[in-house]
């Protein structure tokens, strides 16, 4: 009998295996551990920093596999070159994706990119046209070479100029475009961009660099085909585009206005980097990670505002987390459909399925329920610290952020867990991970009498 029944777990294992979504979540899980392992050896530690436990490393390999940022450590004092090795090749695959890399290198070796290949592929950068995957995955990587060698010649030049050497120069440039394009929010200057906050030249070389990688990568090829025809754009674009310039433009404004006159924040810089710092701000909260001011000292209405854009996060299929700005913008029309009685929902003249916008509605509940579960525990865990520094660090792992203000280090073993799981539900995403631990074994054959329920 315990042989049967062994048999049968192990059979439900290897069929929930199977299934797209666990796997992804499988993969990413042993990139985790694998990087973790690397960044725990003393050969990835500074001279001064062999202290360096595998609870740290583990931290830091899961914020960089899932492009976070959040770090308990010092990341340009504490790792050696190796270990920046190892951290940029975390945050490169864990941008790119997993099974879209397995698959390029597939291609790339000649070998047969089978239908479980393609659907993998597929599922991690959300095509669902399989018969260009082949094509797609070697384009996305020329993509991602292309733009990353660009932002790195760019910074270099700049940190060159600034009076560094060649090899530092260039050597800042290639981590923080690595860092900037997958929106990984990693910083080796001594205090990351903050010294730079008045600097045009770097702010838009940076800003640049997530918005690319955020916009995703469908995106980013239908404007490369289509840059002269908006009119032709598909639905998926023409909602990127809009709401992604919608949020950045209102999140500047709303951040400028309530700290325009901060003096911890804006209010001692000149009137044109003070507009420079807002854009900044307001652009990294979408999932880059990076920050010009302290983020700690912003007024609690500017952390709401960010606590905001982060959940929204980038655009699909995109080195970003968060809902997606697709997702949010289904569910406010959506709304607005219903409140005005409307029998359907439309963007740009186009109608919406119903199982469009329960998905996205999925998302949005998921997603909230998510980051105010993590707050809860986190609260119940280390009561002395304040709601709005905990909630904005669960938006910031589940949007795969990484700004902080400055309570990362407070959280002890099982808050740094806690904030661990909520950066890989984040970058996954919620109905990936739940569907790869709540997949059913077999379809329901049977359905139940349906009841009017009063709600609202």
């Amino acid at each position: 009998m315990d042989a049967s029944a062994g048999s049968h777990r192990r059979a439900l294992l290897v069929r929930r295996l199977r299934h797209p979504a666990a796997l992804i979540v499988a993969a990413f899980a042993l990139l985790i551990g694998a990087g973790a392992f690397l960044l725990s050896l003393p050969i990835s530690h500074a001279a001064s920093n062999d202290g360096v436990g595998f609870r740290d490393s583990l931290f830091t390999a899961v914020s960089a596999v899932t492009v976070t940022g959040l770090s308990v450590v010092d990341t340009g004092r504490v790792w050696s070159p190796f270990g920046e090795i190892v951290l940029l090749m975390l945050i490169q695959i864990g941008g790119l994706g997993v099974m879209t890399l397995a698959g390029f290198m597939a291609i790339a070796l000649n070998q047969r990119l089978g239908m479980r290949g393609a659907m993998l592929a597929g599922t991690e950068i959300g095509v669902t046209n399989l018969g260009a995957l082949r094509g797609l995955v070697r384009d996305i990587v020329r993509f991602v070479v292309v733009a990353e060698v660009s932002i790195a010649l760019l910074l270099s030049a700049r940190f060159l100029a600034q009076g560094r050497s060649v090899f530092r120069s260039v050597h800042l440039g290639v981590f923080h475009s690595v860092s900037a394009f997958n929106n990984a929010g990693f910083s080796i200057l001594e205090d990351g961009f903050q010294s730079m906050v008045g600097d045009w030249y770097v702010n838009l070389v940076i800003i640049g660099g997530f918005v690319l990688g955020g916009l995703g990568f469908p995106v980013v090829f239908e404007l490369r085909r289509l840059w002269r025809s908006p009119s032709d754009w598909s639905l998926h674009t023409k909602v990127t585009l809009s709401v992604s310039a919608s949020l950045l433009a209102a999140g500047s404004v709303m951040i400028g206005l309530v700290e325009w006159n901060n003096a911890n924040t804006l209010g001692e810089l000149p009137r044109d980097e003070r507009v420079l710092a807002s854009i900044f701000q307001s652009a990294t909260a979408r999932t880059a990670g990076f920050d010009t001011v302290p983020i700690g000292s912003l007024r609690p209405a500017s952390l709401m505002v960010l606590i905001l854009l982060m959940v929204v996060g980038a655009g699909s299929a995109s080195t970003g987390g968060g809902i997606k700005v697709t997702s949010f913008a289904v569910v406010v029309k959506a709304t607005m459909a219903e409140l005005r009685g409307d029998d359907t929902t439309t963007l740009f003249d186009r109608g919406i399925s119903q199982k469009l916008r329960a998905q996205a509605l999925s998302l949005v509940v998921a997603a909230l329920g998510t980051i105010g579960t993590a707050t809860f525990l986190l609260l119940a865990i280390d009561p002395d610290m304040r709601l709005a520094d905990v909630l904005f660090e669960s938006a910031s792992a589940f949007g795969t952020v990484g700004i902080s203000t400055g309570v990362t280090n407070d959280f002890g073993l099982a808050g740094r867990a806690i904030l661990m799981l909520l950066m890989f539900i984040g970058r996954v995403g919620p109905i990936t991970f739940g569907t790869a631990v709540l997949l059913r074994h077999q379809r329901k054959r049977y359905g139940y009498a349906e009841e009017n329920l009063l709600v609202g």
